[in-house]
């Protein structure tokens, strides 16, 4: 008997989770991507919680280990730099986590340790699918003819194959938030702690540390603006009328950005399903369940996605019974991150002096020698008392 052959839309870390582990299990691999090429770059991502162990099993802890940011704490700021509070970075999955990774980077890893045999496609996509009894046939853009046991759509929150395939199941819950993401220039200035400032009308500054000698930035603010339908230079001049006077380094990110190659703007969208999977066809990753960085653990949940996709269908001679094993046991693990309490937004986002004065002593109660051990308990996303399920 033939092994098995799977079909994967996507390669960041969902998708490349999915190919290790379903290969490491005899299944023949085939990954889809639409970028011409690996795509580097990206923010800060990080592995918390059951991850952790998923990456200790793949045999990368210590190769994500040696990548990190060099990020060692997280603080506020104001307007003149000056800290006014710092989370919790104690223990692996503190504000600043032990395995702090870029995106770009972390998928890397997985990538180059990927086992033997995986078939990587870049520049194409799925254009068309067709399900029978025993097979689901994937048809490309490039014209390519794929015919498959199972195929798994890993491309992100705004996977075109999900709602083409999953048309009347995809529920967007939009956050009201835009976030715009770059990689500006290192300065004198700049340290090894995430800096986060906060500002009347809902606006947000961060500036990181990475492991490459830049720093990598974030203007986040409270209102919903659709600016990917904007060019970049469109995009760019609304953020800049929406942060002006906003105070601190707010100037050099909006320079910097100008004249970055990387700027990503993202509305934040979670991503809610009934169902994550139908037929010969499931959804790992973003594609899912996107939780956005608001609830955070969004890498940790996509690779352990592929681990127990993987060790689900291995346990069950069933495809729809190996699928519905593994959406059973990643949905709590999802659901307790999708769970945002009720006011954070607001709340970590205020609009006024009065709300911005408030929000910064309830910050400096929660981080208070008092408190702060009920704060790191925030941090601890991905985290499950349950045994990651066997793969065989």
């Amino acid at each position: 008997m033939s092994n098995p052959r799977v079909v994967v839309s996507g390669a960041s870390v969902a998708g490349l989770s999915a190919a290790h582990w379903l290969r490491s299990t005899g299944w023949e691999v085939t990954v889809i991507e639409r970028a011409p090429a690996f795509r580097d770059g990206g923010q800060n991502v990080d592995v918390r919680g059951v991850a952790r162990e998923v990456l200790d099993r793949m045999g990368l802890f210590e190769a994500v280990k040696e990548l990190n940011t060099t990020e060692t704490a997280a603080v506020f700021v104001d307007e003149r730099g000056e800290v006014t509070a710092e989370l919790p970075s104690d223990g692996p999955d503190g504000a600043t986590a032990e395995l702090e990774i870029l995106r770009g980077d972390f998928a890397r890893a997985i990538l180059d340790r990927l086992p033997e045999g995986v078939e990587i496609v870049y520049g194409d996509t799925i254009s068309e699918t067709a399900e029978d009894e025993d097979s689901v046939t994937v048809t490309t853009a490039a014209g390519r003819v794929l015919r498959a046991d199972l195929l798994v759509i890993a491309e992100g929150v705004r996977s075109a194959t999900r709602d083409r395939l999953f048309d009347g199941l995809v529920a967007r819950r939009a956050l009201g938030i835009t976030m715009v993401f770059g990689t500006i220039p290192r300065t004198a200035g700049d340290d090894d702690r995430w800096r986060w400032y906060s500002t009347t009308g809902g606006r947000q500054v961060h500036l990181r540390p990475d492991n490459h000698g830049t720093t990598r930035a974030i203007l986040a603010y409270a209102r919903a603006e659709d600016l990917a339908a904007l060019d970049r230079d469109r995009a760019l001049a609304r953020v800049r009328a929406r942060y002006a006077g906003a105070g601190w380094e707010t100037e050099r990110v909006l320079d910097g950005f100008d004249a970055s190659e990387d700027v990503y703007v993202d509305g934040l969208t979670q991503i809610r399903m009934p169902t994550w999977h139908r037929g010969r066809v499931c959804l790992v990753g973003d594609a899912a369940w996107c939780v956005t960085p608001m609830g955070g653990g969004g890498a940790s949940l996509a690779l352990t996605s592929g681990y127990v996709l993987a060790a689900g269908l291995a346990g069950h001679r069933d495809t729809e019974a190996g699928l519905t094993a593994y959406e059973s046991w990643m949905r709590p693990l999802v659901d307790s991150v999708q769970k945002l309490p009720p006011g954070v937004v607001r709340l970590a986002y205020p609009r006024t002096r009065l709300g911005l004065a408030l929000r910064t002593l309830l910050v400096r109660a929660l981080t208070s020698p008092l408190l702060s051990p009920l704060t790191a308990r925030l941090t601890r996303v991905a985290d499950t008392d349950r045994p990651l399920p066997p793969l065989a």
